[in-house]
């Protein structure tokens, strides 16, 4: 059985479109005593504002209560992906080879816990980092707690 995050992709992605966005993730979490379901969306021109966020919100909102898939009480949280996208899905890794990704880890690889470098391939199990012009990294997926787009903040 699809979990409530796949579920719930199917059900609102073709309004999400319709609207005039893609959908990027669905996240559905438990943060305190509280449940969010987190709908990231982005567009082809310009930034997501507020505006974006409230017409998607309106035009899934029906539809989510409609199928009922969320049996607790839940927050509905609409917003952008943010500058540094998550990379949570194949999909995001592989529009992502050839760029510069932050990977941290729940345990240390060489007393490490954190890499930055150019994201080269990955597979079920594992991803290949470029670190430098002579060194390449392979981390198991198993151990990955966050994959991250990374920003150039000094050339803005």
């Amino acid at each position: 059985m699809a979990s409530i995050e796949e579920r719930v992709e199917t059900l609102i992605k073709s309004k999400v479109e319709d609207l005039g966005y893609s959908l990027y993730d669905v996240q559905y979490v438990k943060e305190g005593q509280n449940y969010f379901l987190r709908v990231l969306i982005e567009k082809q021109a310009g930034t997501i504002d507020l505006n974006d966020c409230e017409k998607v919100n309106d035009g899934i909102n029906d539809i989510l209560d409609t199928a009922d898939y969320i049996k607790e009480q839940y927050f509905l949280e609409v917003s952008s992906t943010g500058i540094e996208k998550v990379l949570r899905k194949d999909k995001h890794l592989t529009d992502n080879i050839g760029n510069e990704v932050e990977i941290r880890l729940f345990k240390p690889v060489n007393k490490q816990k954190e890499f930055v470098g150019i994201l080269k391939s990955f597979n079920n199990e594992e991803i290949l980092l470029t670190i430098s012009e002579d060194e390449e990294i392979t981390l198991n997926r198993k151990d990955i707690s966050l994959i991250k787009t990374v920003f150039d903040w000094d050339n803005i």
